[in-house]
């Protein structure tokens, strides 16, 4: 080991855990030799030392399940490279299912593993049983194995990275404290330690569930905090050594074999939070005491599982502080904070399966300005307001502790640190049936119940049509045929002024924002790839003055990518609003009219046409009205101060009721959306994905010889082809319920899976959206010129493909 600290590095990496091992490992692989790894005690002493070390892979997204995927494949041969053991066994992972509902949940899960590429074979009974004879299977259903999955031991992968990324260069420091760091206006000078400073730009704070609260000293928010979690170890009764791991998630437990016993834990459903009042000093290589009336519970679920347990002499009852946090996802990427500031944390006790991946994809970020595919599922951008209270954060993250193994019902919502955000319209809304849903901290309409007719405005969980189908069809059928109100509210929305601001804009925009005050663009953000990184609405309020408006849970990512992307010589201010104004959304057929019932401006379709904004009255209001729509039908956008958010609703719902207005939420949002084939940022469209692949490329400037981010990318695509494309899919049967990661077979070949479903109540189908993929390349021709299946929950359903929207076509609706 190096004993002199350097005086400059390219980068510094703080924390010697598995993450910041493999951060250390990656940087050096790429090249950056001179990075620098500052651990204040011994390598692992934090949390990595005492975890459980399973290596599971499935993930409901793509890209993680790739991550994860990349960790196995780095175990496989750190060994050789190294010369050090890292306990890596291969001997796959074994979920079981109890009952019904959980073996739904299984396949689902098998048939996203399909999609994503991954092996996971459905057994019996009595096949899991043969692959792990220690338990019982009275009560299975059915299981899942996963080949790939294994365990590692967690000390001897962080010790063989370590090794690694020293023979790549890297120096590390243990015994070495990071006191604090240089930050001279915005950006990041030094770090400094107790036994010197550090000179370098870029830091990668990978301190496990130190991590929140030196962040905070630099205005870094990481919504984390720590949690008891405790599994035993037994004395060796000669369980195999190839015993595959083990998930029970109907008795919340885990098993693994380990020198011929067992390691067991499991995730209780009232656990116990650590540190609340901070950490202790000196607190490393360290257990908290051993807590087993409480482990009493998970201990009960196993002896049903594997009796053997009673009998077997117990080494330790282990009870080590992990760092969790509120969505049960770890967290990686650049606070938006503060530039070249990097996190790697909040692992959720699955770090030892993440940290290769994890550190692979955190080195690109730090070394290329970007990860190396969408990350967006565990993207530092993903939290906002509500995640810088750490009462809050606390209060979210133990409800999502204890759903560790429950079922992952389809749409289900939390609870917990409920309501926080609420729209003005929050209490008539819940007055009159409203069921809501909660993103990023903000209360949302999601349906309505008909109190007259005794619904319940409450979400019953299913696999199947949940209770809130016939619902959602009453006001999917009134946006159609009459009118709406949505309360949006949360929309994100940013305000854009300056000198500079058009050229500003049109570089980062994709469409053409260089237009008359009063035009309405809708417009993505692209990266240098092509990727569409943001996917917003901008309205033209003034020559020097724009406003710009997103989805809800992109608040933070979407700021973050604008106002980095603003040209450093350009003046432009970017200023968020979002608290300033209401968006009360007036869709439908009948919209027009119910708006001239209440403004004395003109909003005829010849003086307010598709695709302005304009300035109207209503009740003593200045409405922003914003004509555009996320529905397929004519409609509104009305951004109304907050003050006046409950006048003009009242007035609204006034005015309309003889026209059939009626509130909506946002599950009816999206039944709409999906039959007019409209893009959903996070599912359809991201990153990873271009104007081209995604039918979006009318909305680029591309016969406009004005540059913008992206553009050589676009250009490229266009003359070259490209090798995905997003189509439309309707299953033949009426009754399939489509949830997203169902595959995609094309002439009994598998494609790619979708990015999104649901329920199209005009067409009477479920709908589909997802990627048709041929590493030969993909034009039209060759996706309508398949036949194609889905398979949900590993049954294959015949289904039509379409490139056009479902509904509306021509926007004859949409521009009436």
């Amino acid at each position: 080991m190096t004993k002199e600290l350097p005086k400059t590095a390219k980068a510094v990496v703080i924390g010697g855990g598995i993450i910041g091992c493999s951060t250390a490992y990656h940087l050096g692989k790429l090249g950056w030799t001179d990075t620098v790894l500052l651990e204040r005690k011994k390598l692992t002493s934090g949390t990595t030392f005492h975890a459980a070390g399973l290596v599971g892979q499935l993930r409901t997204s793509a890209n993680i399940t790739q991550l994860l995927g990349y960790s196995v494949d780095l175990y496989k041969r750190l060994e050789e490279e190294t010369g050090l053991g890292t306990g890596w066994k291969m001997n796959g992972g074994l979920r079981l299912a109890c009952n019904e509902e959980r073996w739904t949940e299984v396949r689902r899960q098998a048939t996203t593993a399909q999609s994503f590429g991954l092996e996971m074979q459905l057994l019996t009974p009595q096949e899991a049983f043969d692959l792990w004879p220690l338990m019982t299977v009275d009560d299975l259903v059915g299981a899942a194995f996963l080949p790939t999955d294994g365990q590692a031991n967690p000390s001897d992968i962080t010790q063989a990275l370590a090794k690694g990324a020293r023979m790549s260069g890297v120096s590390i420091f243990e015994d070495t404290e990071v006191l604090d760091l240089e930050v001279d206006k915005g950006r990041i000078r030094a770090v400094v330690t107790a036994q010197g400073r550090i000179e370098c730009e870029r830091v990668v704070v990978c301190a496990g569930q130190w991590t929140r609260a030196f962040a905070a000293r630099f205005g870094v928010n990481v919504p984390l905090v720590s949690v008891e979690h405790q599994y035993i170890i037994t004395e060796s009764f000669g369980v195999p050594s190839n015993l595959p791991t083990l998930r029970d998630p109907d008795r919340l437990t885990y098993y693994k074999e380990e020198v011929g016993g067992i390691v067991m834990g499991g995730y209780e459903p009232n656990p116990i939070p650590w540190a609340k009042n901070g950490i202790p000093e000196g607190f490393h290589y360290t257990l908290l005491d051993s807590n087993f009336d409480h482990f009493e519970q998970i201990m009960e679920q196993a002896l049903g599982r594997v009796p053997a347990l009673e009998n077997v002499g117990v080494k330790q009852l282990l009870n080590g502080p992990e760092s969790f946090t509120p969505d049960g996802n770890f967290i990686l990427g650049e606070a938006p904070e503060l530039k070249n500031f990097f996190v790697g944390a909040g692992f959720n006790a699955f770090g030892i399966a993440s940290a290769g991946g994890a550190g692979m994809a955190l080195a690109e970020w730090v070394t290329k300005g970007e990860p190396p595919y969408d990350l967006w599922p565990v993207d530092i951008r993903r939290f906002g307001r509500p995640h810088f209270d750490t009462d809050w954060v606390r209060t979210r993250t133990l409800e999502a502790y204890g759903k560790h193994y429950t079922m992952a019902w389809p749409f289900e919502e939390h609870s917990s640190g409920r309501p926080c955000r609420k729209s003005p319209l929050y209490d008539r809304l819940k007055a009159q049936g409203a069921c809501f849903g909660e993103k990023l901290g903000w209360e949302r309409p999601n349906w309505f119940a008909d109190l007259f007719a005794n619904e319940e405005p409450k979400d019953i969980y299913s696999y199947t049509r949940q209770n809130w189908f016939d619902a959602v069809g009453r006001e999917h059928k009134a946006v159609r045929e009459a009118a709406v109100i949505f309360d949006q509210t949360s929309f994100a929305k940013f305000v854009l002024k300056g000198r500079d601001a058009e050229a500003a804009l049109s570089w980062i925009a994709a469409n053409d924002v260089a237009r008359p005050v009063g035009s309405l663009v809708y417009t993505q953000m692209l990266n240098d790839k092509g990727g569409i990184e943001c996917d917003v609405t901008v309205a033209r309020i003034a020559e020097n003055e724009y406003y710009i408006v997103t989805g809800t849970g992109f608040a933070t990512h979407d700021f973050d990518w604008i106002a980095r992307n603003i040209p450093a010589a350009m003046q432009a201010e970017l200023v968020d609003v979002t608290s300033t104004y209401s968006v009360l959304s007036l869709m439908g057929p009948n919209s027009r009219a119910v708006l001239e019932k209440v403004t004395a401006s003109d909003v005829s379709n010849a003086a307010f046409p598709f695709g302005k904004v304009r300035t109207i009255g209503i009740a003593g209001c200045p409405v922003r009205a914003l004509r555009i729509t996320y529905v397929g039908e004519l409609g509104y956008e009305l951004h109304v101060p907050v003050e006046y958010a409950t006048t003009v609703y009242d007035v609204l719902m006034a005015a309309g009721g003889e026209l059939g207005l009626v509130n909506a939420g946002y599950r009816a949002i999206e039944s709409c959306r999906l039959e007019k084939g409209y893009r959903a940022w996070g599912s359809d469209i991201g990153p990873d994905h271009t104007p081209v692949e995604a039918g979006l490329v009318w909305a680029v400037k591309m016969r406009k010889n004005i540059a913008f981010r992206g553009r050589e990318a676009i250009e490229r695509q266009l003359s070259g082809g490209v090798k995905k494309r997003l189509a439309c899919f309707i299953p033949e049967d009426a009754d399939a319920v489509l949830l997203g990661r169902e595959t995609i077979y094309r002439d009994g070949k598998r494609v790619g899976w979708l990015s999104s479903g649901g329920f199209g109540y005009t067409l009477g189908k479920p709908i589909g959206y997802g990627y048709v993929r041929n590493p030969d390349g993909v034009t039209e021709d060759f996706v309508l010129s398949g036949t194609y299946e889905l398979d949900v929950a590993r049954e294959r359903i015949p289904c039509k493909v379409s490139l056009s929207p479902l509904y509306d076509p021509d926007m004859a609706r949409v521009k009436a």
